[in-house]
């Protein structure tokens, strides 16, 4: 089977690698917007919806670590979670640093680590608008590039990792 990188794409689209995840992306290369999904048609030459500058929605993956400040420390992994927000701490530390690393994938880790439920997901939450997340996680989610990987973010529900998927 080909990579989705050799598969031959409609006009106007090139396949890209992710710096942050390793997965392949699709870019436009007149409006310069990128995608997840591969293209199924030619490449708009303009952006109708130019939601680089102020975005009306986005997608994310994270990979949630709580710990027991969290607002509900249990998880489907744990039912009763007893870790420091230290040891939350340098536990996505170390996560982000085998993301960059090139270790492993946001999404082997998401899936294996994260505590919220998107983790059966690789950590996709799906497309959200503001006012959905807590302030100090939607305030990272707008401000990501597509494909890029946030530093830690505390919340109420524990401490985060994000990267913007669309």
């Amino acid at each position: 089977m080909a990579s989705a990188s050799e598969e031959t794409l409609p006009e106007g689209w090139e396949a890209r690698k992710s710096r942050s995840t390793g997965m392949i992306y699709f870019l436009n290369t007149h409006t310069k917007k990128s995608q997840w999904d591969k293209p199924d048609g030619p490449a708009p030459l303009v952006d109708e919806e130019d939601d680089e500058v102020t975005p009306t929605s986005v997608q994310c993956s994270h990979l949630l670590v709580k710990h027991a400040g969290s607002r509900r420390p249990s998880s489907w992994r744990e039912e009763n979670i007893t870790r420091t927000k230290e040891d939350a701490l340098e536990m996505l530390r170390e996560f982000r640093k085998r993301i960059v690393n090139k270790e492993l994938t946001f999404e082997e880790l998401a899936r294996t680590y994260s505590d919220c439920s998107s983790a059966k997901r690789g950590g996709d939450l799906g497309r959200f608008k503001k006012g959905q997340m807590q302030k100090p996680f939607e305030n990272v989610a707008f401000s990501l590039k597509v494909g890029q990987l946030s530093q830690i973010v505390d919340t109420d529900s524990g401490l985060h990792i994000i990267v913007r998927t669309a």
